[in-house]
């Protein structure tokens, strides 16, 4: 039987939250993992490894994508935005942000930073998203504490503020 040779990590560099960054990855390494451990942004959670559960969900070049499904050479040269880029400053949070504090759309908050990445996304694309939108864009997402109902209010006083109109609170 012939023996199979190490294979060296490769040199990863994409633009991680307005950063430039790089770091090695072996070949079968998952984009979680690089974001996770050897970059440091642990924002991003990882639950199920199948995609299933949506907790960890980055922005890849601007569209939600499952980092615990995207191999992480696939990032090569791409803007990523995990969670730690949704907020303008260090002491501010985001308007999404805020209205998730506001409604207490969040317990555990393991969901939520995968939650934030998609809905970031949403609101970017559709400013006046319907609830019925914005229930079907978080149906690839699980959340065993909140129900959702506080997660959708939170989101629909979001997009209101994103668009400079008076809150309904």
């Amino acid at each position: 039987m012939p023996r199979l040779s190490a294979i060296s990590p490769h040199r990863v560099s994409f633009t991680l939250n307005g950063r430039k960054v790089s770091g090695p990855a072996e070949p079968r390494m998952l984009l979680s993992d690089l974001i996770r451990h050897v970059l440091g942004a642990t924002g991003t959670h990882v639950g199920c490894e199948h995609g299933v559960c949506g907790a960890c969900t980055v922005q890849i070049d601007g569209v939600p994508g499952r980092s615990c499904l995207t191999l992480a050479v696939q990032a090569e040269g791409a803007d990523i935005r995990t969670v730690e880029g949704l907020a303008p400053a260090a002491d501010r949070l985001s308007p999404l942000q805020e209205a998730f504090r506001e409604h207490y759309a969040l317990q555990c908050g393991f969901c939520t930073a995968g939650i934030l990445m998609s809905l970031d996304a949403l609101l970017r694309e559709r400013p006046d998203p319907t609830e019925l939108e914005i229930r079907e864009f978080l149906s690839g997402h699980l959340c065993r504490c909140t129900g959702y109902g506080s997660i959708v209010k939170a989101a629909l006083e979001a997009a209101r503020k994103l668009r400079g109109e008076a809150s309904h609170a």
